[in-house]
Formats: structure tokens, C-alpha cells, sequence
């Protein structure tokens, strides 16, 4: 009994042995930190897409009307909202924030946060672009890569309701 005793303790020691010389010998490296979010370039001085924009749409397949409310600031800063409104059921929505610019024609809107996490700016799905069709004082069409949007200038401050 005695020598099974004294065997397990050596075998037990042993192992500890081999596990303590896999043991790493220098700290592991601390997460290397995102990469900083690419600065806002604010927009020409004048430039119509500045503002407030609300889209509202029904889309096939889907029951209710989809709202969408663009706001483009003159600092090159922008949030997106887009909210399903359907018949008695609570709204659902989608709040984006980031960067826009103009391309000659084209609207482009770089997502940096999506409902307040930040998002991979190598993935393509955060960066959109809309030619733009019509910018005055009161209506903005686009054509975007799902057809074309309609979309009317609403008050500064204005929010979408739920």
C-alpha cells in the first residue's frame, strides 16, 4: 500500500514537471486596441445635402412603412435611422452614426457605429453610396443599390416618433 502511495505521488510529480515546462515564460500580449475611427471631412460650404431627411416607403414583402430618417450634418458627421412602423406591433429600428461626403453625384454614407457598438470598417456593408438624383430646399432623390429613395426635408431636431 505503502509503494502505491509513493508511486502516485512520484507519477503525480512528474506530471506537474512536464506541465510547468510548457508553462509560458513571458506574459501573453495585451489585445491590440481597434483602429482609431477614420475623421469626419466636414461638407462644402452651401452643399443641399445638409440636413434632415425623412424617407418613407413600403417595401414588397414587408407589411407597414418603413421610415428612414438621413441626418447629414455640415461638420461631415451623420446619423441614420431607419424604423419598421406595422400595424399593432411596436416599432423596430436601426440607428447608424458615422461619416457622410459627396462624390460629385454621389451621396456617400460610412457607418462607424451601429445601435452604439462600433463596427469592422473593412466590411463593405458599412459604406453606401446613392447617386444623387434631386437636392433642393425641400426634396432629396437618391438611387441606391435597393432602387430609389424619396425623401423630404424635415425641421433641425426633428426625430423619428415611436
Amino acid at each position: 500500500m505503502r509503494f502505491i502511495r509513493l508511486s502516485m505521488a512520484a507519477a503525480g510529480a512528474a506530471v506537474l514537471g512536464v506541465l510547468a515546462g510548457c508553462a509560458p515564460t513571458k506574459p501573453a500580449t495585451a489585445p491590440s486596441t481597434p483602429a482609431a475611427a477614420p475623421a469626419c471631412t466636414p461638407a462644402a460650404a452651401g452643399d443641399t445635402l445638409v440636413g434632415n431627411w425623412l424617407s418613407v416607403a413600403a417595401q414588397k414583402g414587408v407589411a407597414g412603412a418603413l421610415r428612414t430618417l438621413y441626418t447629414l450634418n455640415p461638420d461631415g458627421t451623420m446619423t441614420y435611422v431607419e424604423q419598421i412602423k406595422r400595424p399593432r406591433a411596436p416599432s423596430q429600428g436601426l440607428e447608424e452614426s458615422g461619416c457622410w461626403s459627396r462624390d460629385r453625384d454621389t451621396l456617400v454614407l460610412r457607418t462607424l457605429e451601429s445601435n452604439g457598438v462600433p463596427v469592422n470598417l473593412n466590411d463593405p456593408i458599412y459604406s453606401n453610396r446613392y447617386r444623387v438624383v434631386l437636392s433642393n430646399a425641400t426634396e432629396l432623390r437618391l438611387q441606391g443599390p435597393q432602387g430609389p429613395v424619396r425623401a423630404r426635408r424635415m425641421s433641425p431636431g426633428y426625430r423619428l416618433p415611436f
